[in-house]
């Protein structure tokens, strides 16, 4: 990835619960503000979303769009777009590391970039508010 934007936040959960909340997409607009609809395309040879057709909705920006999934384990996952009305770029991921004593460190990473011209000091805080609200919405998931 090029320019990002990365955040971390401790989840009391092993890796392996934080995958499993991350790679159930049917409850992303559960615990995703902007996720209004949810579609798994195709899936890995695990049975994890390979492709996916994601509707977002969050206030002025509403899109549609497609990300292909790269699974490693329990230790990340990583996303790139395939097609999308308004994007050029959306690639990110998830990391997660065990924390001594116990929890999971998750450090998601995230860089964007938008077909109509916009600041990139604009650009990172976009990514920056995703990012945090992904992590809470993510924590209160597998900690609720």
């Amino acid at each position: 990835m090029a320019e990002h934007t990365r955040s971390s936040i401790i989840i009391d959960a092993t890796p392996a619960e934080v995958m499993a909340a991350i790679a159930d997409f049917a409850a992303y607009p559960e615990w995703t503000g902007e996720v209004k609809e949810i579609e798994v395309l195709s899936t890995t040879a695990e049975g994890r979303g390979a492709e996916v057709r994601l509707v977002l909705d969050a206030g002025a920006i509403r899109d549609e769009h497609v990300l292909a999934y790269t699974w490693e384990g329990d230790r990340e996952v990583s996303w790139t777009l395939v097609k999308s009305q308004m994007l050029r770029a959306l690639d990110g991921s998830y990391s997660l590391a065990a924390v001594k004593g116990g929890g999971t460190e998750v450090t998601y990473q995230l860089a964007v970039d938008v077909k109509i011209p916009m600041l990139g000091m604009i650009k990172r805080k976009a990514e920056k508010v995703i990012i945090d609200r992904a992590l809470a919405g993510l924590k209160k998931r597998v900690e609720g």
